[in-house]
């Protein structure tokens, strides 16, 4: 297949995608036509259906995996495909994996080296917090290992949540050894669990769309609840250790209009903050440098509140 990347104006495309969305619209002239976006591993494509009502168009909805034809054209300088035929594929000419962006990094052996820094926390009870969700529930570790960590900003891809929580591990990692008046048991574990909510909050692929309870609570409460839920089955666990590893998720944000319900204060909830935001900022740097080889600025960011460009060497 063709895949998005690859692509260059003037190309004639006859493959199949994932068509991630799918909009009506009118021209100014009241002429109807489609706005889709079409997905595969490598990223995304805006398509145009220009007549949606030609004998050339089959009947398709959103999540469907289509067979396109037609012509890449490139308007405001972005790529986008001009469709004149469209059918719903079969279940059998498609690969979904090809469809998912996924992490570059072995998800397997992401999850053991976390596991290795959870193997470090030392305080019982939340080592049986820790073994509650990531030994025992098979469930959620195979959802954990799958999911995406954002819709789109940063690591919103299959495998990045558990990448973006091992990139916090090794962050905090680092504050622990420079800052003595930090605790290694209580930052770690709230690292392992800062963003579990996410598993509830986005739907998974290909979807990765916000759920009802993404959108009503969020994944900041949710992780919360979750962590009560094991709470409740582990007998004597200290409410005062409960309610701080409950603060460092909900301050994690850091700050209010950030969507953390408290600001940090414990110095491991400002250290959760700092190696999130770090690892979040970067990455999103890192996607939005990449296959930009060749251009110097890109344009005002407002996520970064600056024009970026990447460094000459």
């Amino acid at each position: 297949m063709k895949y998005i990347k690859t692509l260059h104006e003037g190309d004639t495309v006859r493959d199949i995608y994932l068509c991630k969305t799918k909009r009506s619209a009118e021209t100014r002239n009241g002429k109807p036509y489609d706005n889709l976006v079409l997905q595969d591993k490598t990223g995304t494509l805006d398509g145009k259906v220009w007549d949606p009502n030609s004998n050339g168009i089959a009947d398709y909805d959103e999540m469907d995996f289509i067979e396109v034809f037609g012509e890449v054209t490139s308007y405001n300088g972005m790529l986008q495909l001009n469709i004149r035929q469209i059918r719903k594929a079969y279940e059998d000419e498609y690969t979904a994996a090809d469809y998912m962006p996924s992490s570059e990094k072995n998800v397997e052996e992401m999850y053991q080296e976390l596991i290795g820094y959870a193997a470090q926390v030392s305080n019982v009870y939340l080592r049986k917090l820790i073994e509650y969700y990531f030994v025992k529930d098979q469930s959620f570790i195979k959802r954990f290992k799958a999911h995406s960590a954002a819709k789109t900003v940063h690591h919103g891809f299959a495998g990045g949540l558990l990448e973006h929580t091992l990139s916090v591990m090794k962050l905090c990692e680092y504050y622990i050894s420079a800052y003595p008046i930090l605790s290694r048991d209580l930052l770690y574990t709230a690292a392992l669990f800062h963003d579990i909510g996410k598993i509830k909050e986005l739907s998974a692929f290909p979807e990765n769309d916000y759920t009802d309870d993404g959108q009503l609570l969020g994944h900041i409460i949710i992780g919360v609840e979750m962590v009560n839920d094991a709470v409740r089955a582990i007998p004597e666990f200290p409410e005062k250790l409960a309610s701080e590893l409950k603060h460092c998720i909900i301050a994690h944000h850091g700050e209010l209009e950030y969507g953390s319900p408290k600001k940090p204060a414990l110095a491991e909830a400002l250290a959760l903050n700092f190696a999130d935001s770090t690892d979040a900022k970067m990455q999103t740097l890192t996607e939005i440098f990449k296959d930009k080889d060749g251009k110097e600025w890109l344009g005002y960011n407002r996520l970064f509140e600056s024009n970026l460009r990447k460094t000459s060497i």
